[in-house]
């Protein structure tokens, strides 16, 4: 089938096949890559396409130059905010790509440079290979804006790093390091100034670039057999259904949380340039 992010080219992403590897690069550097609906849907149709493709074996995940994604861009999110909600808070654009990912049955490759925030983060939960700058910077925000997490965030994140370092991530909402995101499981590697001995062994010539390591990752992937890859996958992810219907109820209490007092506070805080106050909150 012919996919769509080729034959008519997004303006804020960048796609490219090339022997069964689909890279999908998101092209807004001025807004450090943020997400918009219009966006957000985007990404998730080349997902669904490129899972039933022939033509596609491997799909990379990245931004186009110094970022991933500074995740949901605010203006866009204050005047989804401020409108009622239409349908069933899972089919909201974030929750559709996330759902996207989740169920994609190829190998899902993410490339992390520069800021990976909100979504950026969340989305990492359903990729199957991660890699990552020395220099890249992680952040769960939602519980600083009010908000909770998303995209099945509160199970597979517990699951991946543990109960105490999820619990960290997610009540602080802190910036983190790329070496945090490795050590709780976020991300495989961090692509460094030296050459891995492991790269050696399967024989990954790379440079010292994330995009070019992630590239080289997805080439070796196109040598093995998909079928034998797509049934290990799915066999590691025998709770895909769980995990689909905790994205649908994450997803209905962030819209609860979206009206909540705490929200509007962090919502005017930020604008007023501010500290937000929420010891007046129970």
């Amino acid at each position: 089938m012919t996919l769509s992010c080729i034959q008519q080219p997004h303006q804020h992403l960048k796609a490219k096949l090339d022997h069964g590897i689909l890279t999908l690069a998101i092209d807004r550097p001025e807004a450090k890559n943020a997400l918009y609906g219009e966006l957000y849907l985007w990404i998730a149709q080349a997902l669904d396409e490129a899972d039933i493709s022939s033509d596609v074996r491997v799909v990379i995940l990245r931004g186009l130059n110094d970022d991933f994604t500074a995740g949901n861009d605010m203006k866009d999110f204050m005047q989804f905010t401020q409108q009622p909600l239409q349908d069933k808070a899972g089919n909201m654009p974030p929750f559709v790509l996330l759902k996207s990912a989740a169920k994609f049955s190829k190998p899902l490759i993410v490339a992390v440079k520069g800021v990976a925030i909100g979504i950026g983060v969340t989305i990492l939960l359903h990729a199957d290979l991660v890699y990552s700058d020395d220099d890249a910077i992680f952040q769960i925000p939602f519980v600083s804006l009010g908000l909770s997490p998303e995209g099945a965030a509160s199970q597979l994140l517990v699951k991946q790093a543990g109960y105490h370092r999820a619990a960290e991530l997610l009540f602080s909402a802190k910036k983190f390091t790329a070496k945090t995101a490795e050590q709780v499981g976020l991300v495989n590697r961090v692509i460094k100034d030296d050459i891995y001995e492991d790269a050696k062994i399967i024989n990954l010539i790379i440079e010292n670039d994330v995009y070019d390591y992630a590239h080289k990752a997805a080439e070796y992937l196109t040598q093995l057999p998909l079928a034998s890859i797509k049934q290990t996958k799915a066999l590691m992810k025998k709770d895909l259904t769980n995990i689909i219907e905790c994205i649908d109820e994450e997803a209905e209490i962030f819209m609860q949380r979206v009206k909540s007092p705490e929200m509007i506070e962090a919502v005017q805080a930020f604008m007023q340039k501010r500290k937000p106050d929420f010891t007046q909150f129970n």
